[in-house]
């Protein structure tokens, strides 16, 4: 399933970067994160729960950044599994200054196996573009109570 859009965000192009790659920042903008502990340079373990349809459950697994250019563009890897299945996906994050915000644009793969995927994959798309603008809301509200600009 290709996963793909963007956001603007209330901060410079630098902050935004910060967060990004501040994993106590970041698992507060994640839905359902529950931990994102480092488990090496760039690399966290993570436990969620995520609920789709009607099935849910907590999901372990990790996420990895990869190829940074600061503060331009990175890649992320993340890979799940749970009772319910599991995800795996990777793509590039850029990062684009626009009138004293940042343009966020995301472009990548994922993967859903097991039972979740039998939702059928337009309730699994919808699920993910809805997980990413929590994401995106949750770090403007992030962006905004540290300072923003």
């Amino acid at each position: 399933m290709k996963v793909q859009g963007s956001a603007l965000l209330p901060a410079t192009r630098e902050k935004v970067w910060d967060l990004l790659n501040d994993p106590e920042r970041l698992a507060k903008c994640l839905p359902g994160t529950e931990r994102l502990v480092p488990d090496g340079p760039d690399r966290y373990k993570v436990a969620m729960k995520f609920g789709l349809a009607a099935f849910s459950g907590k999901f372990q697994g990790s996420v990895e950044i990869a190829e940074k250019k600061p503060p331009v563009s990175l890649k992320m890897r993340v890979e799940g599994r749970g009772a319910p299945g599991f995800m795996k996906g990777e793509g590039t994050i850029s990062l684009h200054e626009k009138s004293g915000a940042t343009e966020v644009t995301y472009d990548g793969e994922a993967q859903v196996g097991g039972v979740i995927a039998s939702v059928g994959q337009r309730m699994i798309e919808a699920a993910s573009k809805k997980i990413v603008q929590q994401f995106f809301d949750a770090a403007a509200a992030e962006l905004k109570a540290s300072g923003g600009n």
